[in-house]
């Protein structure tokens, strides 16, 4: 299944109580819920400015979905294509 990084432009957000927090992650997985098992949040990373949500999802159209009927933004919505990270460096078989 596809994997979206959704930008959402929310002023302040890296100054968020933790209350406000569990109020929208609330409100999120009240949506989930009701859109059913094919989309998933794993995880986000919240700046200053923004928040970057990792999704599970079959289609960018449900991504979209998920955040009208949540009230979130979603200025924009990207298919992960791969991941990298140090261990990418390391040439498979040379050990």
């Amino acid at each position: 299944m596809p994997k979206f990084l959704i930008e959402r432009e929310i002023s302040g957000a890296g100054a968020m109580s933790p209350q406000q927090f569990q109020g929208v992650a609330e409100k999120s997985c009240s949506v989930l819920r009701s859109l059913g098992p094919q989309i998933q949040w794993l995880h986000s990373y919240v700046t200053d400015n923004k928040i970057y949500c990792v999704y599970i999802a079959p289609n960018e159209e449900m991504v979209r979905e998920h955040a009208s009927r949540g009230g979130f933004p979603a200025n924009r919505i990207s298919e992960i294509k791969t991941t990298i990270d140090p261990t990418t460096a390391e040439i498979s078989g040379s050990r």
